[in-house]
């Protein structure tokens, strides 16, 4: 298999794993062991994989070389009624992409600050899957904070929302698959440059 592929796979693996491990982390630190009962407060990947959200799409999406490359794992189970404090449900959504962009910073810092020398030394195959790890998670983070069902952002948005607004989060609750995917189709280009930002202010003049 090609390097290139393989070091996508591996970034998306670990950026997804991270990701989903971290939600099960503060619910369960938050008084909600649901996810933990269920398996899922691992860094193991195979307990989050989802076929076609974990799988067959980023697949497809690195085999084409797509500019930005997303997914989903089964959601993490969470009973908002176990959960401590006024916006616990909003705290376990943030958690996910908070782990991606902390994953995406430090790797960043220490591209940028490690000594020439120590850079040197490593592989290019290394210092590929390194970059390519800072930009998957990035996209990670920024797409799951889309404020459209199914995506964490969404939970961080009602979870807000006052109880004035129960019909627009019902709306949303019912037609968030057609908004996003109608996203995806029409405003991938934003979700790229919004990527691409990041990256250059994470990475300066490296990317």
């Amino acid at each position: 298999m090609d390097l290139t592929i393989l070091s996508q796979i591996l970034g998306f693996t670990v950026a997804l794993t991270v990701h989903e491990a971290s939600h099960a982390l503060v619910a369960n630190k938050l008084g909600d062991p649901t996810a933990k009962y269920a398996g899922r407060l691992t860094l193991n990947p195979i307990k989050h994989i989802d076929l076609f959200g974990t799988v067959l799409l980023p697949l497809v999406l690195i085999w084409t070389k797509a500019p930005f490359i997303f997914g989903w794992a089964k959601p993490v189970p969470v009973n908002p009624y176990n959960l401590k404090g006024k916006h616990g449900e909003a705290w376990v959504s943030l958690a996910g992409p908070g782990a991606n962009f902390a994953i995406a910073i430090i790797i960043s810092l220490l591209l940028r600050f490690l000594p020439d020398q120590i850079l040197a030394s490593w592989t290019d195959n290394f210092l590929e899957l390194m970059f390519f790890l800072v930009a998957i998670n990035v996209t990670f983070g920024i797409f799951n904070l889309i404020p459209v069902p199914p995506l964490d952002g969404s939970k961080i948005l009602m979870d807000f929302l006052p109880s004035s607004m129960n019909n627009f989060k019902d709306f949303l609750n019912k037609y968030g698959t057609i908004l996003l995917m109608v996203f995806i189709l029409f405003g991938g280009n934003l979700l790229f440059l919004a990527v691409a930002l990041v990256l250059k202010i994470l990475l300066g003049e490296m990317v």
